[in-house]
């Protein structure tokens, strides 16, 4: 009976997309994803962002944060902790004594809650995902999140995209926080119990491991020990943009350093000089170089004065009871030159600060905590009396920057850079982002890892060990016999030495193993299983040589033999950027984003990391 043509078309349809369905499952990265592994010519894109009310500095900053992995992966784990921690924990507020000044409850509150950090998760996982169309998303979700978090709206006359990310980056800075300090008071003070030589120990402690005595009858107690997990947590993994910067005073006169005062930072603004072309490099040596300040009274120099001032004074009075106050003064004052010249000294009128010396000193200022990734501002702006105009020089930046000394130096690799073209009042701004996903978004060469751990797995041979018998003369009625053993002789004796008739090198025997396996084609496996037992015998022989060889021990750090050369093969840097001016988008290369040189504002370096890839750690 024929079939009906619905019924035929039904079936042909339900047939392909069965047959995509599968071909989808076994290998997207090849087809529909257009990872970096698809080869083929096919026009590829990202999501862009629509600019309808002069967006392009938020568009421009919101592209660039979408390139930073370590940024996605700290509002993964956040949010995460969040969510199991509880929205109770994160909805309680202290008391108003135990507020910190000018802090509101509903503000604190807001910033426990992470409203920008879920807000900015949202739509930075918007952004990464990998359309096979041309797809075009706005960002005003984000905005009326950031709107509602400030009480203010975004004000599109004045467009700095510098400004809306330094506020992007204090309100998640202040929402991690705000986290971590009701992650603490929730944990409260963990106390052992109630008893006769019980030891009471706070949770808060500045140690990681608090050790807790509690009375069980014994002379020295039952010892507990109380693990601060989630200090240890946090201190490990916190905001990832936030770094510390430490600057310190030294006198030139009486060379007193003045104890370091730290602060920390979401993104450093270096001055561009005005000059043609300059350096990134300068740009850091101009925020991070030695100053030296002249007219400057230091307070150890000062004490001295007063010193000075009331010992001429002593000299010169006559009362005894005026006498002994002098000396009581100088001797509080000479106590505080010894131990610390900055502390405010309490009852002693000192001279007027008019009188003291001026004195030269130099500031130094050093980075001593670096972010994971750095945030790096550009400012062009030259300010005069009248007006503002834009510094049009020349900064040439690398795709690797060092930082740090040179027995501790840091180096940190371009992930994005944000651009403006026009003037100081008027412009458009566009983002340059690295074309690449990390680890958790992606999986690279996921068959070729298969096909690498089946390789190993099959290495080492399953079967039972076979008898050794002694090997005979070979048969010259058996031919493959013959040249399984001539063939094995004539490997075996290559890699001996004449005088000592043992293997050179480990790597000679490897090469036996690799040239037998090469050699013993399916055919002559066939031969050989279908012959006499002696046949039999020679194989088991053979076998036995192999067995030992690679018995022999390796490295770890070594690949397996299938996979070798594969392996060592050194994967290429990925060249590929994506070009971003709001809905607009197109492909180019690193040496077009180090080209902008005269636009380039805001950088984003990330901290390079140990090579993972067992191919690049062999290379």
């Amino acid at each position: 009976m024929q079939e009906k043509p619905t019924t035929v078309a039904a079936y042909a349809a339900g047939a392909s997309l069965a047959a995509v369905a599968l071909f989808y499952v076994f290998g997207p990265n090849y087809t529909i994803d257009g990872d970096e592994s698809n080869d083929s010519n096919r026009k590829k894109s990202i999501v862009g962002l629509s600019n309808i009310a002069n967006d392009c500095f938020i568009n421009s900053v919101l592209q660039a944060m979408a390139g930073l992995g370590d940024l996605r992966v700290y509002l993964i784990r956040e949010l995460h902790r969040r969510e199991l921690d509880g929205p109770e924990m994160y909805h309680a507020v202290p008391s108003e004594d135990e507020l910190p000044r000018g802090q509101r409850p509903d503000k604190l509150r807001d910033l426990q809650q992470g409203i920008i950090t879920r807000a900015l998760k949202e739509m930075l996982d918007r952004l990464n995902e990998r359309p096979i169309y041309k797809k075009t998303i706005s960002a005003r979700g984000f905005i009326e999140a950031l709107e509602f978090a400030y009480r203010t709206r975004i004000s599109r006359n004045q467009q700095d995209a510098q400004e809306f990310l330094q506020i992007v980056l204090e309100r998640l800075c202040d929402e991690y926080h705000a986290g971590v300090r009701a992650r603490q008071r929730a944990l409260g003070p963990i106390r052992a119990p109630a008893g006769p030589g019980a030891v009471e120990a706070d949770s808060e402690a500045e140690s990681p491991g608090v050790e807790v005595r509690i009375d069980d009858g014994s002379a020295n107690g039952l010892p507990a020990i109380i693990d601060n997990k989630l200090r240890e947590i946090d201190n490990e993994a916190g905001f990832p943009l936030e770094g510390k910067l430490e600057s310190q005073i030294e006198c030139q006169f009486c060379q007193y350093q003045y104890k370091p005062n730290q602060t920390s930072f979401v993104n450093l603004t270096l001055q561009v000089p005005q000059k043609s072309s300059t350096t990134l490099n300068s740009c850091f040596d101009g925020l991070l170089k030695t100053e030296y300040i002249d007219d400057f009274r230091c307070d150890r120099c000062r004490l001295q004065h007063a010193v000075d001032q009331k010992t001429s004074e002593k000299a010169r009075t006559s009362s005894q009871s005026e006498r002994e106050r002098l000396e009581t003064e100088i001797e509080q004052i000479r106590e505080a030159l010894e131990n610390d010249p900055e502390r405010e000294l309490d009852g002693i009128e000192l001279p007027p600060s008019e009188l003291a010396p001026k004195r030269r000193i130099a500031r130094h200022m050093r980075i001593t905590s670096f972010p994971k990734i750095i945030a790096v501002h550009l400012s062009r702006s030259i300010f005069d009396r009248s007006s503002s105009t834009k510094n049009a020089a020349k900064v040439s930046f690398p795709e690797r920057l060092p930082l740090g000394g040179i027995l501790n130096q840091t180096w940190f690799k371009l992930l994005a850079i944000v651009c403006h073209k026009g003037s100081h009042h008027s412009g458009h701004y566009e983002s340059f982002r690295r074309n690449h996903l990390y680890a958790p978004f992606s999986t690279p060469e996921a068959f070729s890892s298969y096909a690498a751990s089946r390789v190993a797995s099959q290495d080492v041979s399953q079967a039972p060990s076979p008898r050794l018998m002694p090997r005979s003369s070979p048969d010259p009625d058996t031919g493959a016999n013959s040249g399984l053993s001539t063939a094995t002789s004539s490997t075996s004796l290559s890699g001996l030495s004449p005088a000592t008739a043992r293997p050179t090198t480990s790597s000679s025997r490897r090469s036996f193993q690799s040239t037998f396996s090469r050699s013993s084609t399916p055919q002559q496996t066939a031969d050989s299983d279908s012959n006499s037992p002696s046949t039999d015998q020679g194989r088991f022989s053979i076998s036995s040589g192999t067995r030992s060889s690679r018995a022999i021990p390796r490295s770890s750090a070594e690949p397996p033999m299938g996979v070798s050369s594969r392996l060592r093969r050194r994967r290429k840097p990925n060249d590929r950027w994506w070009r971003i001016s709001d809905e607009k988008i197109k492909e180019c290369k690193t040496s077009d984003v180090l080209g902008m040189q005269k636009e380039v504002y805001l950088l984003f370096y990330e901290i390079e990391k140990p090579e993972s890839s067992p191919a690049d750690a062999r290379a």
